[in-house]
C-alpha cells in the first residue's frame, strides 16, 4: 500500500494537514484487520518517501509519532 493525499484530503475539508496524516493512519488499521481476517499474512506500507524529510518539522515529528504509534 502506498499512502499518498492525506495532507490533500484534509486541505479539501479545511482541516489541517496532521487530520488527514490521522485519517490515512487509521485507515490503514483498517486495512491491516481486514487483509489479516482474510488470511493474508503479510502486507507492506509504504508511507514515508525520502522528499518527506523537506516538510515543515512539525509535521516530520507527527508522522514519526503515528508511525511509531502504529507498530506498538
Amino acid at each position: 500500500f502506498i499512502m499518498d493525499g492525506n495532507g490533500r484530503w484534509a486541505k479539501l475539508k479545511n482541516k489541517p494537514r496532521n487530520f488527514g496524516h490521522k485519517k490515512g493512519s487509521d485507515r490503514v488499521d483498517e486495512i491491516v484487520e481486514t487483509s489479516f481476517s482474510y488470511g493474508i499474512k503479510c502486507v507492506s506500507l509504504y508511507a514515508f518517501s525520502t522528499e518527506n524529510w523537506a516538510r515543515p518539522k512539525e509535521e516530520v515529528d507527527y508522522l514519526m509519532q503515528l508511525l511509531k504509534g502504529s507498530m506498538s
